[in-house]
């Protein structure tokens, strides 16, 4: 299954860089968490400070609920995602307490 996710990045040029640094080579240990909760595949693209992520899914292994506890529960997952809120921003959409948030199709050919 294919999922639309989005958030903003801070809007600071160094920031941003750095960001985009971090995910060229992100944590082994973040990879391995993707895969495991049945991420087979994931984009980002941004543009200004708006962020789109495309996550492909296994849906016989995807559960977004379990992977939201296990990021909760993993000390080097927290971390990563600590670390990513330096340079993130929710949307003016997005609810309290979260981030990435899903974004609604309207088209598809």
């Amino acid at each position: 299954m294919r999922h639309c996710l989005a958030l903003d990045l801070k809007d600071d040029a160094a920031l941003i860089a750095q960001y985009e640094a971090h995910h060229r080579n992100i944590w082994p240990e973040v990879r391995a968490h993707l895969h495991a909760h049945g991420v087979t595949g994931m984009e980002i693209y941004w543009l200004g400070t708006r962020m789109v992520m495309v996550m492909e899914t296994d849906d016989a292994r995807y559960d977004a609920e379990a992977m939201a506890s296990a990021t909760r529960s993993d000390p080097k997952i927290r971390e990563w995602e600590e670390l990513m809120w330096k340079f993130q921003a929710p949307t003016p959409w997005t609810p309290e307490g979260e981030k990435w948030i899903a974004m609604d199709r309207i088209f598809a050919l």
